[in-house]
């Protein structure tokens, strides 16, 4: 146990080395470090929590231990890790817990480490088998942070570029758009981006390893084949509807039931998510078909056989990871004539904001059937934020005595307000 704790100082001194770029929320983490709740970090694989993690106890002299190590599989005796981790590090109080979900039992570990005074950091990758532990055993002593892979400001981040006010010069802007380019296109895996490696090969081999390592293994999953295509056909058909029977049918599964439980898994390995559509009864948005959005583009870029250009599906994918990173409520909707409006925002009780993605509002019927939409949803949930996200159209108009506002993503992205 003594070797393999220092094996991994080695690993936490490496990444002490090395220069990142500041992940968004990163002070509010910091500030946690002086009270004694547990900090938990979750998000997918590969998006930054170790690094979020160190960015946070920079600092501090803090003992480490990766559980994504198969030498730690299957310990019993917790105190001998207690024992090792004191004879390399010393008297530190402060313990950041890799990947704790390979962990039997970890939460009851976690709970009696704090209770002792020890001041603990988690990261893990399993967003069920964290809520459910936390939920239960940790109540009101944690705090928690989701690290996804990088947004677009941080992506800008790692380029050097400020959105200034020299932002209005066409040479910056055809720059900044070369980026939301890239960043469509590669998507927001730190280590592709920091690293310049190939995405396709890098994402595959991601997918593969989540499915196999985090899911067949860790349930038991006899279809393995199955859940494959399965999570093969979301990723391909994002930012689009979805009923079980529809994929219970196309992929030929023997039951809704095995369906509905294998969505559940690659959506706690976070693979996926989804959204359901508004309904002001909790029966109806249950029985309502969801959109599947993936956390990243350039997993979709990565495994998707592509005919044609989808840029505006994939900036709708883009939106809803955003809207997610900033703690929204929200939904897709559908109006009582079935025009589809792609997110509406819940603030409190009522709907605060609709929003539509249109790449192309040159094209005269496309973006006449998303205003459209959009108006008709103002009416029904009496809402007078609607926001049209464009490629680069900024502008305003009204239609139907409702007032829209055009924003290029970019801006929406960054948080630049529109002029």
């Amino acid at each position: 146990m003594k070797n393999i704790v220092l094996g991994h100082k080695a690993e936490r001194d490496e990444l002490l080395k090395g220069q990142y770029v500041p992940r968004e929320g990163i002070q509010n983490a910091r500030n946690s470090m002086h009270n004694n709740l547990i900090k938990v970090i979750t998000g997918p694989r590969r998006a930054g929590k170790s690094v979020f993690a160190i960015q946070m106890l920079e600092g501090f002299d803090f003992a480490y231990l990766n559980f994504d190590d198969e030498r730690l599989v299957g310990i019993s005796d917790y105190d001998d890790l207690i024992k090792a981790i004191k004879q390399i590090y010393g008297d530190t109080k402060d313990i950041l817990f890799d990947e704790i979900q390979n962990l039997s039992r970890w939460e009851l570990f976690v709970n009696r480490l704090q209770r002792k005074g020890f001041n603990i950091v988690i990261t893990g990758s399993n967003s069920r088998l964290l809520s459910r532990e936390l939920a239960t055993h940790l109540t009101g002593r944690y705090t928690q942070f989701q690290i996804f892979p990088f947004s677009f400001s941080e992506l800008l981040r790692l380029r050097n570029f400020t959105v200034d006010e020299t932002i209005h010069l066409k040479e910056r802007q055809g720059l900044l758009l070369n980026y939301l380019n890239e960043y469509i296109r590669t998507g927001g895996f730190p280590e592709i981006l920091t690293k310049n490696i190939d995405p396709k090969s890098y994402v595959t081999s991601l997918f593969e390893s989540i499915l196999f390592k985090d899911i067949v293994k860790r349930y038991n999953v006899r279809y393995s084949k199955k859940l494959h295509n399965l999570g093969l056909y979301l990723i391909t058909n994002h930012s689009n509807e979805f009923s079980y029977t529809r994929l219970k049918n196309a992929i030929d599964f023997r039951s809704v039931h095995t369906v509905e439980n294998y969505i559940q898994y690659l959506s706690e390995a976070y693979l996926i998510f989804t959204v359901g559509r508004f309904s002001h009864t909790l029966k109806e948005q249950m029985k309502s078909p969801k959109k599947v959005y993936a956390y990243d583009t350039g997993t979709i870029n990565a495994i998707k056989f592509k005919t044609a250009p989808d840029t505006g599906r994939l900036i709708e994918n883009i939106t809803a990871v955003e809207l997610l990173r900033r703690g929204k409520e929200y939904y897709c909707y559908k109006t009582k004539d079935r025009k589809e409006v792609d997110f509406a925002v819940r603030e409190g009780l009522k709907i605060g904001e609709l929003i539509q993605v249109c790449y192309e509002t040159d094209h005269f019927q496309t973006k006449k059937r998303v205003v459209n939409a959009l108006v008709k949803a103002g009416k029904e949930t009496d809402c007078d934020n609607l926001t049209v996200l464009t490629w680069d159209d900024e502008s305003e108009e009204t239609f139907h005595e409702k007032r829209i506002s055009y924003v290029p993503v970019w801006k929406w992205l960054t948080g630049v307000t529109a002029q």
